[in-house]
C-alpha cells in the first residue's frame, strides 16, 4: 500500500499532462518480448495495444499492463474475437477506469503511484524545477572528481549493474525484469538502452540504465556504491540523463513506482527531480465466462480502487 500524503514526500499539485506511450505499451517493448521468446499480441484495432500471453499453472493468461484504457468494453470484445473467449485477462491500466467494475472485472491490487518527470528543452528551466536539497546535492557532485560516461548497454549477463540489480532484488524481496529481458531490449532496440556510469579515477561508483521508447523514457535500473552515495553520484547521473533525453526530443521520463513504505528515501529522491505523482489504475482480472455477473461484487471495491 502506498501513502503519498506525507508532507516530506508529496510535491506541489501539478495538473496531469498528456501521456507519452508507456514502456509496457511500446513497440520497443514488443520487440524485446519477441526477442526473448515471449508470446505477444498487438491489437491494431486498439491503437496497437500490447497483450502478453503466459501460462500460469498450465492456464493461459492474457496480461495488459500500463495501457490507457479509453474503451474497456470494446477492448474486452476484441479480445474475445481474437480467440481469448475463455481466457482470464489481467488488466493494469495507466489511469483509474470506472467502467471495469461495471463490466464485471474484479480488483486484485489497489493502485500504486508513479513519478512522472517532464523533460524540458530548456536546461535552466529544468534545473529550476529541482527541489533545493536535490539541487544542492547535484552541485556537490558537479564539484567533485566524478567523470560521467554514456554508452549503449553492453550485451553481457555478467555486467556489474545487472548483477547488482539481481542482488538487490533478493535482498529487498521484490521482483523486476530478469536480466535476459533487459538484454533483449538492448539487443532488439539498438541505442534505446542507454547506460550512464559515474567514475572516480578507475573505479565505477554508480550507474543507471535508461530505456527510451518513442517520445518517452523509463528509469529502469540504478545502483550506487557507498563512495558514489558520498559523492551524490546518483544526482549527477540523473541530471546528465535528463539533458541527454532533452537533446533526443524525449518529453517524459517515467521514474517508476513510488514506494513510501519500504523505500521512502528513493521516493523522495525521485520527487526531488521535480516529478509529479500520478496514480495508476490498480490491477483487475476479467474472466469472460462470468462477465457482468460479477459486476455487483466488483462495485463494492470501487472506492478502494480510486474510482
Amino acid at each position: 500500500m502506498f501513502d503519498l500524503g506525507s508532507a516530506d514526500v508529496m510535491p506541489r499539485p501539478i495538473q496531469r499532462s498528456p501521456l507519452a506511450r508507456t514502456l509496457a505499451q511500446s513497440s520497443e517493448f514488443t520487440r524485446a518480448l519477441r526477442c526473448a521468446g515471449q508470446d505477444v499480441m498487438v491489437l491494431d484495432r486498439m491503437q496497437d495495444m500490447v497483450v502478453l500471453r503466459r501460462r500460469i499453472w498450465g492456464m493461459l493468461i492474457a496480461m495488459i499492463n500500463r495501457a490507457d484504457l479509453v474503451a474497456p468494453a470494446r477492448l474486452l470484445e476484441i479480445l474475445q474475437e481474437e480467440g481469448l473467449r475463455r481466457t482470464p485477462v489481467i488488466l493494469s491500466p495507466e489511469r483509474p477506469v470506472s467502467d471495469l467494475a461495471r463490466l464485471g472485472a474484479l480488483p486484485l491490487m489497489t493502485p500504486a503511484s508513479v513519478g512522472q518527470l517532464d523533460i524540458l528543452p530548456c536546461r535552466d528551466a529544468q534545473r529550476a524545477g529541482l527541489e533545493q536539497k536535490w539541487r544542492n546535492r547535484l552541485v556537490h557532485a558537479e564539484g567533485s572528481s566524478l567523470r560521467i560516461t554514456r554508452q549503449n548497454m553492453p550485451l553481457k549477463y555478467d555486467h556489474w549493474l545487472l548483477q547488482a540489480d539481481a542482488a538487490q532484488q533478493v535482498k529487498r524481496r521484490y521482483r523486476s525484469w530478469p536480466a535476459a529481458l533487459t538484454l533483449a531490449y538492448a539487443k532488439a532496440n539498438r541505442g534505446c538502452a542507454k547506460l550512464f556510469e559515474a567514475h572516480e579515477g578507475r573505479e565505477t561508483v554508480a550507474g543507471i540504465l535508461v530505456l527510451t521508447h518513442g517520445d518517452g523514457a523509463t528509469y529502469h535500473i540504478a545502483h550506487s556504491l557507498d563512495r558514489g552515495r558520498a559523492l551524490s553520484a546518483h544526482n549527477l547521473l540523473i541530471w546528465q540523463a535528463m539533458n541527454w533525453l532533452a537533446d533526443k526530443g524525449i518529453r517524459q521520463l517515467d521514474l517508476g513506482v513510488l514506494n513510501t513504505e519500504d523505500a521512502s528515501g528513493l521516493a523522495r529522491f525521485k520527487l526531488g527531480t521535480g516529478a509529479r505523482v500520478e496514480r495508476l489504475g490498480g490491477t483487475w482480472v476479467y474472466w469472460p465466462p462470468l462477465g457482468r455477473r460479477l459486476a455487483p461484487l466488483a462495485a463494492l471495491d470501487r472506492k478502494l480502487m480510486g474510482i
